[in-house]
C-alpha cells in the first residue's frame, strides 16, 4: 500500500482542522446559551456569539488550501447558523411603522472625554428630541451642559446620567439600580402627542470573570419597569451588555428594542473606533419605532444611538 504524498496528506490534515474548528464555531454559536454562567463566562460568550461570524473566513481560506468537498461543506455550516440566528437584523424592515413623531438619542460621554462640548454638539446635530448622557463626570458638566443648553429647555441629572430634552419635564426621581449610588433616573416628558416616561441609566461595569454588579443592576432596571405603570416608556443608556446576552432576559421581556424593529444590522457602539458590540441600548413599549441607528461622535469611545417613535 502506497504512502500519501507530502502535499495529499497536507490537504488532509488542513480538511480535519477545518471540520473541527468548523464543528466548535457552529457549537458554540447554537449553544452559547447553554455554557453555565460561571464567573460570568456565559454572559460574556453570549454577547461575543455574533462575533463568531470572524470565523468564517478563516474557515474559508482553509477550506480554499484543502481543496476537499468535506472542507468546504465544513466551512459553510457555521455561516449558515450564524445567519439563521443573527441575519435577520440584516432584512429590509416594515415600511408602515408610520411618520417619526419623536427622536430619542443616547450618548455614553466617557468620563476622561477631553472635549465634552464637541461630544455634545455631535448629539445636538442628530436632532433628537430627547436625550440621555452617561458618564458625565464633574468635570465634564459645564462645558457639556453650554452644549446642550442651547437647543434643549429642560434638563435633569442624577449623579453621572443627565436627560435633555425640547419638551417640558413633568417629574423625574433617581431609580435605585442596586450599585449603592444612584446612576438612573426616570422622568416623565409632556412631548406634544402625550407623556412619555424616560428612564436614563448606567448600569454597573462588567468585566470577564466580573459581571455580578452588571447583572444585579440589570435584575433591578428590570424590576423597576416592570412595576411602572406607563403606557409609553423608553429605556436609553448604557446598558454594558448586548442583546444577546441572557442576562438582559428579564428586562427584554417587557420591552421591543429599537434597532432590531426598525434598524438595520446590529449598530454596534463600542468601541468607537470599530465598534463589535452593542451595549448602548434603545428599549420602548407603547410606541412603533420607526427608526434607529448609530452616530459616530468625537472624542468619547462610544457611538451614539439614536431611534425615532411614531404614538399611533
Amino acid at each position: 500500500m502506497s504512502a500519501l504524498s507530502p502535499q495529499r496528506a497536507l490537504r488532509r490534515i488542513v480538511t480535519a482542522a477545518v471540520v473541527f474548528l468548523a464543528l466548535v464555531v457552529t457549537v458554540a454559536l447554537a449553544f452559547h446559551r447553554s455554557v453555565p454562567n460561571v464567573a460570568g463566562f456565559g454572559s460574556v460568550l453570549d454577547t461575543a456569539a455574533p462575533l463568531l461570524l470572524l470565523a468564517v473566513p478563516v474557515l474559508i481560506l482553509g477550506a480554499v488550501l484543502a481543496r476537499t468537498k468535506v472542507a468546504a461543506v465544513a466551512a459553510l455550516v457555521p455561516l449558515l447558523v450564524w445567519g439563521l440566528m443573527f441575519g435577520r437584523a440584516w432584512l429590509p424592515k416594515s415600511a408602515d411603522q408610520g411618520a417619526t413623531q419623536l427622536r430619542v438619542a443616547s450618548q455614553n460621554v466617557n468620563a476622561a472625554n477631553p472635549d465634552p462640548a464637541a461630544t455634545a454638539d455631535a448629539v445636538v446635530a442628530t436632532d433628537a428630541d430627547v436625550v440621555a448622557l452617561v458618564e458625565v463626570a464633574d468635570g465634564l458638566r459645564e462645558p457639556t451642559a453650554d452644549a446642550m443648553a442651547a437647543h434643549y429647555a429642560h434638563h435633569v441629572r442624577v449623579s453621572t446620567v443627565e436627560l435633555w430634552s425640547r419638551y417640558p419635564i413633568l417629574d423625574y426621581a433617581p431609580v435605585d439600580t442596586a450599585l449603592g449610588w444612584e446612576r438612573a433616573l426616570r422622568a416623565v416628558v409632556d412631548t406634544p402627542e402625550g407623556e412619555l416616561t424616560v428612564y436614563a441609566v448606567h448600569l454597573g461595569s462588567a468585566r470577564p470573570g466580573v459581571t455580578a454588579t452588571r447583572d444585579r443592576s440589570l435584575r433591578a432596571l428590570a424590576d423597576a419597569v416592570a412595576a411602572d405603570p406607563a403606557r409609553r416608556l423608553v429605556v436609553l443608556g448604557d446598558l454594558n451588555t448586548a442583546i444577546t446576552d441572557r442576562v438582559m432576559a428579564p428586562l427584554r421581556d417587557l420591552v421591543r428594542d429599537a434597532q432590531a424593529d426598525a434598524g438595520r444590522g446590529p449598530g454596534a457602539t463600542w468601541p468607537a473606533s470599530l465598534p463589535v458590540i452593542r451595549p448602548d441600548q434603545i428599549f420602548y413599549r407603547g410606541l412603533t419605532a420607526t427608526m434607529s441607528t448609530v452616530v459616530r461622535t468625537p472624542e468619547t469611545d462610544h457611538r451614539a444611538v439614536v431611534a425615532g417613535f411614531h404614538f399611533g
